[in-house]
């Protein structure tokens, strides 16, 4: 493990093979999470009612985007119930019954795989991603019900990394699985080198093995239970503290804050 103000600033280092590989990173790779911003519900469907079932079904993922929700939903006092046959679908979204009802939030795509009519919402989403957010779409019982949006509230500490970074020659890629139009809207104001936009779970190590082919090591950020096979993939990675359990477990260098300055801090100690 890593030591001393570095590391209690940084990363601590699972062993010293993961702090001599550190050392040698040239990329390293950043995923996108947030906070709930927008509720915006179907006519004849109130805010409450929308988000009530929406974080009530996502409850049990462990996905970042359904942490927000949850998270949104607590901080607005709206009450919750026990989610029931939850399902995780991966690139798509979740399925759960919530009193009785088969709700669905997810992209674009699981709403056509059910075919959910979504009329004025799938405007409204693509305005959402237009501002850098990701917007989900909510349905219960084949019908939409509207759409719930999460948005980086991008710290300065972010900026800041990503400006160290490319001071030390280290290239940054953004590897998610929103839309282009809303990871560019992120890039645009994080200054990250490259994005990749649209990619699916079981996509992202292979994601990594492309870059990796190109001569460079990489070094992997990541907080969710679908990073494990990506953070596996690279050269290092490296989990949020707060992370999940299985990132953490995978990673080679745990941050103690969920701060991205500890990936700077953790490349110059190495």
């Amino acid at each position: 493990m890593g030591v001393g103000k570095g590391a209690q600033e940084g990363g601590l280092f699972k062993n010293a093979a993961a702090l001599e590989t550190t050392a040698g990173i040239y990329t390293v790779i950043f995923d996108k999470t947030g906070t709930l911003t927008d509720v915006l519900p179907s006519d004849g469907v109130s805010e409450t009612a929308l988000l009530h079932l929406a974080a009530s079904a996502d409850q049990p993922s462990q996905h970042p985007l359904a942490g927000a929700i949850v998270k949104g939903a607590a901080e607005r006092g709206v009450a919750l119930r026990g989610a029931e046959d939850f399902q995780s679908l991966p690139g798509l979204g979740v399925q759960a019954k919530v009193a009785g009802k088969t709700v669905l939030i997810g992209n674009n795509k699981l709403m056509d795989q059910e075919k959910i009519e979504l009329g004025t919402v799938s405007a409204q989403a693509q305005e959402l991603a237009s501002d850098g957010k990701t917007a989900m779409f909510v349905a219960a019982d084949g019908q939409a019900l509207g759409v719930v949006a999460v948005s980086d509230r991008v710290r300065v500490s972010a900026r800041r990394a990503v400006d160290e970074l490319r001071r030390l020659g280290v290239r940054t890629v953004m590897l998610t699985g929103d839309n282009r139009r809303t990871a560019e809207a992120v890039v645009r104001t994080l200054g990250v080198d490259t994005v990749i936009a649209d990619v699916l779970p079981g996509e992202k190590a292979a994601q990594v093995r492309a870059l990796q082919n190109q001569g460079r090591k990489v070094a992997r950020v990541g907080d969710g239970v679908n990073d494990a096979p990506a953070l596996a993939q690279t050269d290092v990675g490296v989990a949020i503290g707060a992370g999940t359990d299985v990132a953490v477990e995978t990673a080679d260098v745990i941050l103690v804050r969920s701060d991205p300055a500890g990936v700077t801090v953790g490349i110059a100690l190495a």
